[in-house]
């Protein structure tokens, strides 16, 4: 590289942003990940050693999965190549592949590539990958967003080791933005910048675990506030560049569903202020209202059930009540039907019968009706097909009359039992006191 273009590059790295001036150049500097990156861990001695395996990273945004894969294309003695998955077409990994069954057949060298966004690449470019994994011709390094479980085919998946990045908690957040400010040769150390820690504290909740966030927040401030005399960063100034929080939450994707399964799963285990907390996040992220109302309907049936009928009634008049007012004022009846059924005894007994009714109707060979209990509304049903011949009606017997209501073979199936709690143990008592059928 020329003087020139040492100057060019220069330049350039000066105009960066500070998250990617700031971008960790050793391990050492990828805080928050100790678990993937710490000391003797797998992956840090394999870094170290040079004798790497095929893994996917996969974490949310701005926890470092890219940094990592650079500190690996620094060490490496291997040959690195980057792609984007949304720009990486077939015809590119199998050049990168043939290159590097070339350099591997010639000069030993193995070949590293990292692929960024890998939930991106389509099954068929999945499947293009796979051989070259399998026989050790790539090494590949996948970084995703996205769940992997859901996004990789399986068989390239079983041949990569996954790490699991986290959301940087607050003590790893402080230390990079202290970094950034301290940083004489690539962050601000050479600005006169006066901070208290309060101001951190708001940035690090602005930030939800995103480093990348957070020195975009403070690269904002001093971009737009900061004065030759130097700037004092306070929480006012602070909010005025963050504004309201925007929780990170991806309807589509992990966030949606973890969500709303810590929502009814805190339902189910009668806490009322979990429950409600998850039902803050989802109204503040921006969830679709009506899913968090189906679910509420789903659930009042589901885990709820006839241990107290008047769950489910309640759950529908969340939903007609947010059909009717919409947000912001349906979220009062969504956190009262939420309360309800935190509150009310609990049964899954009606999802268990008719599951297990199912279960019992998809092994018959055939499915026939007892004629004394088929259609009889025809005027000839009786005397012609038998229909509703010696049918007996409850009413006429006081409101029950012992009589066979399932084919023959049949008799006996026991699918629905009540449950022990609320409403239930009156449906207990009321079959108790029922004729035993034979």
């Amino acid at each position: 590289m020329d003087l020139f273009s040492l100057s060019v590059q220069q330049q350039k790295e000066n105009n960066a942003p500070l998250a990617w001036r700031m971008r960790p150049q050793t391990l050492a500097e990828v805080w928050g990940q100790e678990h993937i990156t710490g000391k003797d861990t797998p992956l840090r001695r394999s870094i170290e050693k040079d004798q790497l395996h095929s893994f996917v990273l996969y974490g949310p945004p701005g926890t470092g999965k890219t940094s990592i894969a650079r500190i690996i294309a620094g060490e490496s003695k291997a040959q690195f190549e980057y792609v984007k998955a949304v720009t990486a077409g077939v015809s590119e990994i199998r050049k990168i592949a043939a290159d590097a069954a070339d350099r591997l057949n010639f000069y030993q060298q193995r070949t590293i590539l990292f692929v960024d966004e890998i939930h991106r690449f389509n099954k068929g470019q999945q499947d293009v990958l796979l051989p070259f994994v399998e026989d050790g011709t790539l090494i590949l390094i996948g970084a995703t967003t996205e769940n992997p479980l859901y996004e990789l085919n399986n068989a390239l998946l079983s041949r990569m080791k996954l790490y699991v990045m986290e959301p940087l908690n607050m003590q790893s957040l402080q230390t990079i933005i202290q970094h950034a400010l301290n940083n004489k040769e690539r962050g601000l150390g050479n600005q006169v910048i006066d901070i208290n820690q309060e101001s951190i504290d708001v940035i690090v909740q602005a930030a939800q675990g995103d480093a990348r966030m957070a020195l975009n927040i403070v690269d904002t401030l001093v971009n737009s506030y900061g004065e030759k005399e130097g700037l004092k960063i306070t929480t006012d100034l602070v909010q005025k560049v963050t504004g309201k929080l925007l929780l990170k939450y991806d309807r589509a994707g992990d966030s949606h569903y973890d969500t709303i399964s810590a929502f009814i799963k805190s339902i189910r285990g009668s806490d009322p202020n979990a429950a409600l907390y998850w039902l803050a996040v989802m109204l503040e992220a921006g969830e679709d209202p009506k899913f968090i109302a189906r679910r509420l309907i789903v659930h009042a049936a589901e885990d709820v059930g006839l241990a107290d009928p008047f769950a489910l009634i309640m759950a529908n008049g969340a939903a007609d009540a947010l059909n009717y007012v919409g947000l912001p004022e349906a979220r009062i009846p969504l956190a009262e039907a939420t309360i309800y059924l935190c509150t009310a005894p609990k049964s899954n007994s009606s999802e268990a019968a008719i599951d297990r009714a199912l279960s019992v109707v998809r092994k018959q060979n055939k499915i026939t009706v007892p004629p004394h209990i088929a259609d009889a509304h025809h005027a000839k049903a009786e005397a012609l097909l038998g229909k509703g011949q010696n049918y007996k009606y409850p009413h006429d017997f006081g409101g029950y009359v012992e009589q066979k209501y399932l084919p023959d073979h049949l008799q006996g199936l026991q699918v629905y039992t009540p449950g022990k709690n609320g409403y239930e143990t009156k449906i207990q008592s009321f079959m108790d006191k029922l004729p035993r059928r034979k």
